[in-house]
């Protein structure tokens, strides 16, 4: 069964090209004009097909495409992970660190590439079927508890909030903990997208990590930085 893309997008024109593109790729795709309508389409599916994958623009009609961001991490469950790809103005960092802060799992500037878009797609979708890499399928660390199989974090029992993307750098931090890893291995053991020597959107990622799993985010103890290098997972905490 193909896998399905919600496309929110008001330019129906370029919804439909991309689209089809899409389709012709072998996934099935829905559009959305606005907002409420991509946010109906989530939660009451048709024809009960779930959604594996949104595309997101910043820019809609009635809100902005954060706050539709926002509304789908707010979703119960599952509805709440659907990974989110957001597609920003060219070279508009501020949107693309507040997208990425409040939960979306990558960005792509306008004008794209419809090729690039599939590969990116392709990237978030492989980060979220991948099986994990060890036999252990639940990594422990003091209170804090990853579950590789059911994909989710818990610190003391409670809950944390990841992104899909968050998730997997978390893993690929705390399957090498005590190793320190520049930002191109990191993002190399997630196998996403090729690292810019000058996007910091990873920087961003690990502080929203932070903010789920450190008693103080400003002054973590399990994800280190080790300034001019990259990061580091504690094995044991001060």
């Amino acid at each position: 069964m193909s896998q399905h893309l919600l496309m929110i997008e008001d330019d129906s024109r370029l919804a439909a090209m991309v689209a089809q593109y899409l389709e012709q790729s072998g996934f099935t795709v829905s559009c959305a004009g606005d907002g409420v309508s991509g946010l109906g389409q989530l939660n009451s599916p048709s024809k009960g097909i779930a959604t594996d994958l949104v595309i997101l623009d910043l820019m809609l009609p009635d809100m902005d495409g954060l706050e539709v961001c926002r509304r789908i991490r707010a979703l119960p469950s599952s509805l709440a992970q659907v990974p989110v790809l957001m597609l920003t103005a060219k070279g508009d960092a501020m949107d693309r660190i507040i997208g990425l802060e409040i939960g979306a799992d990558d960005y792509l500037p306008k004008p794209f590439e419809p090729r690039e878009l599939l590969a990116r797609i392709r990237a978030v979708l492989r980060r979220r079927g991948e099986s994990p890499a060890t036999d252990q399928l639940t990594l422990r660390f003091g209170a804090l508890e990853i579950d590789r199989d059911a994909r989710t974090v818990s610190v003391a029992g409670a809950p944390s909030d990841l992104t899909s993307y968050q998730f997997d750098l978390l893993v690929a931090l705390a399957e090498r903990a005590g190793r320190v890893l520049t930002r191109d291995q990191i993002m190399e053991a997630v196998r996403g997208r090729e690292l810019d020597a000058f996007d910091r959107s990873i920087d961003v990622h690990m502080g929203r990590i932070r903010a789920a799993i450190e008693a103080d985010p400003k002054s973590p103890k399990r994800i280190l930085t080790v300034r001019g290098v990259g990061y580091v997972f504690a094995r044991q905490q001060d």
